[in-house]
């Protein structure tokens, strides 16, 4: 860490490797940025993690998680009013929280400047769904800046930040997860440690900040006007480049990840096009790419994900009287997945059969490899939570899903969580699903981080109108599936330690009665509350706790004392019953062929969670590995 930390502040000029992510933090260090919010989200987080290298005292600048991502622009928008640089970054979805804010961003003066960075994220790698938010962006009037290399994700920054404070407007630099997670010897500029004037700046002469009927015209004018300043910044950008190769039959107009793709493939082709890589995607730079269309017979527009580049582009042509053929996507599947290089080379072959030789015919593998499916972790307090809860509910029941670790809940052997939205939307769905319903349960589930993020909504909705749901909140005190990011009811902040917003204590303050709360290893007492919790005739909740032993573990190992454990079977109880695989569903266990059950040592934790859940007590107390042998 203190690695890392020294390279980001370093002074002198200096090239080094990193992923995208982290040459982002050192462009904010290089650039003033003040002030930096975020909810984490993949695949954002490592900027945190380079953000968190830099101890409060040396780092150049504020650093917090807020609650959720609209709070997070909303801190960083307040910040940027008092003349501070600041940042807002999250996930792709995140903008979807953040919306009704963000829209609003285009009509302000805002005169520190803000950059609204969005790791957007084509495949869906860890999302629930590829949305391209240029169409947000465009919705409101906001320039997107598209790097596609770590190089250019340092660049962009620095020129988005400088572009964001002399217009005062907000700037969009869109990644995406190969953006962030790619890795590149990038070449630094110096910088200089400076004395800041943070006197507050706000002034309400700057304005107007109310958007009222009344002023709703002027301040959208003033939207527009910037956003033509930023397209004749964009016309003579740098960063926008052509790749001639010559070829005035055929060109490509793309940016981003598909822009390297496209390089990678092109290397084995007969004839390359021509490549104009665009920087800046909107607004458009229509007098350059005019310019490149008209010197073209054909051009073949390429982007990832949804088709935006492709109808502003062939607008333009319309508008100009263009005879150029401009090819956008031809089928389905060019609306989904990222544009690695075997997807653009399939891309290419579509609309220009001969430009590369024929793929050679996949080798059979020697050995298929079994599916792998995503499992919670060995001692995760969630899959004992699952174990108790199901054995409380008729198959008949309803049970809806919320985002987090638990989220795995609905595969096998556990099938709990049959449907799934979004952040903090299980209880609001629950609560519909409970209407004119007097025969099936309803029960839904949120995650602790999520309950403050955006679940209390929900809940008081679900009190409010009384509605007949049970909530059960899946508590392991941090935000376990982006990388243990504390939340407020963790009992520190990404700076410091404060004092925990108990949950049950926001429940009660509320007024939802009753509150239950159990750990989880508790199996039989947690499916006992349960169907006490489900037979209540309106809203109740259980909080079912249990710190994440993935962090966990990982914290007792940095202990000198830590002596990992294990559990044993005995083989001459054991019955191969096999409730422990089909059932409760550890990855420690494993059956044979045979039908023998054995531990997997490099799994098992000995946190003893398995032991209630042998029929025949066949599975020993949990040892320490040196006691053991």
């Amino acid at each position: 860490m203190k690695q890392l930390a020294d390279m980001l502040l370093k002074e002198e000029p200096f090239e080094e490797i990193v992923m995208g992510n982290t040459a982002l933090v050192r462009a904010m260090v290089e650039s003033g940025t003040r002030v930096v919010t975020s909810y984490p989200g993949s695949p954002t987080p490592e900027i945190a993690a380079a953000i968190g290298a830099m101890s409060p005292e040396c780092r150049p600048f504020y650093f917090q998680f807020s609650t959720n991502e609209k709070v997070a622009t909303e801190v960083a928008y307040g910040a940027a009013l008092n003349g501070h640089l600041a940042t807002v970054f999250f996930k792709s979805v995140g903008l979807n929280v953040a919306a009704d804010t963000f829209v609003q961003l285009s009509l302000m003066n805002i005169i520190g400047g803000l950059v609204v960075v969005l790791g957007d994220d084509p495949g869906a790698n860890s999302s629930q769904n590829e949305q391209d938010n240029r169409h947000l962006a465009q919705l409101c009037y906001t320039p997107v800046f598209e790097p596609a290399d770590p190089s250019e994700v340092y660049h962009f920054y620095k020129s988005a930040a400088a572009l964001s404070r002399q217009k005062q407007m907000p700037v969009v630099l869109r990644l995406t997860t190969h953006v962030c997670h790619a890795k590149e010897r990038v070449a630094f500029d110096g910088w200089t440690p400076r004395v800041i004037d943070d006197t507050p700046r706000f002034d309400v002469r700057n304005g107007p900040y109310i958007p009222i009927a009344e002023l709703t015209f002027p301040m959208k004018a003033r939207a527009l006007a910037n956003l033509e300043a930023v397209r004749d910044f964009a016309e003579t950008w740098d960063r926008n480049r052509t790749v001639d190769h010559a070829n005035p039959g055929r060109g490509v107009i793309t940016m981003g990840l598909p822009f390297l793709s496209l390089m990678d493939v092109l290397q084995g082709a007969a004839e390359k096009p021509d490549i104009l890589k665009l920087g800046i995607v909107y607004p458009l730079p229509r007098r350059l790419v005019a310019e490149f269309l008209s010197a073209h017979g054909q051009v073949k527009v390429l982007e990832e994900l949804d088709n935006e580049l492709e109808k502003e582009v062939k607008m333009l042509a319309y508008d100009l009287g263009l005879k150029t053929r401009i090819i956008g996507k031809l089928e389905p599947d060019e609306w989904m997945g990222e544009y690695t290089p075997d997807k653009v080379a399939e891309v290419l072959r579509k609309c220009w059969p001969e430009l590369l030789p024929e793929p050679r015919p996949p080798v059979e593998p020697i050995r298929m490899v079994p599916d792998r499916p995503a499992q919670m972790c060995p001692g995760c307090g969630h899959r004992s939570a699952f174990h108790a809860i199901k054995q409380a509910l008729a198959d008949t029941d309803i049970t809806v899903a919320d985002i987090g670790c638990h989220t795995l809940g609905f595969l096998p052997p556990h099938n709990t969580g049959q449907l799934l939205m979004c952040m903090g939307a299980s209880t609001g769905i629950g609560s519909g699903l409970s209407l004119f319903n007097t025969t099936r349960k309803v029960v839904a589930f949120l995650g602790d981080s999520t309950f403050f993020h955006a679940g209390l909504p929900g809940v008081i909705n679900a009190l409010y109108n009384r509605h007949n749901v049970t909530l059960i909140v899946m508590e392991n005190g941090t935000t376990a599936m982006t990388g243990h990011q504390d939340h407020a009811a963790s009992g520190r902040n990404f700076n410091e330690v404060v004092e925990k917003i108990p949950i049950r204590r926001v429940l009660e303050g509320l007024g939802v009665d009753p509150v239950f709360e159990v750990d989880t290893y508790r199996q039989n007492a947690l499916t006992a509350l349960v169907r006490k919790a489900v037979a209540v005739d309106g809203f109740s909740v259980v909080i079912a706790r249990h710190p994440c032993m993935l962090k966990f573990t990982r914290e007792a190992r940095k202990k000198s004392s830590y002596r990992p454990r294990q559990v044993r079977i005995d083989p001459s109880r054991c019955r191969r019953i096999h409730a422990c695989v089909a059932r409760f569903g550890c990855p420690s266990f494993t059956r044979g062929a045979d039908g023998q059950v054995w531990i997997n040592t490099d799994l098992c934790i000995g946190d003893g969670s398995c032991l209630q859940t042998c029929p025949v007590q066949a599975i020993e107390t949990p040892q320490t590995i040196e006691s053991a042998e």
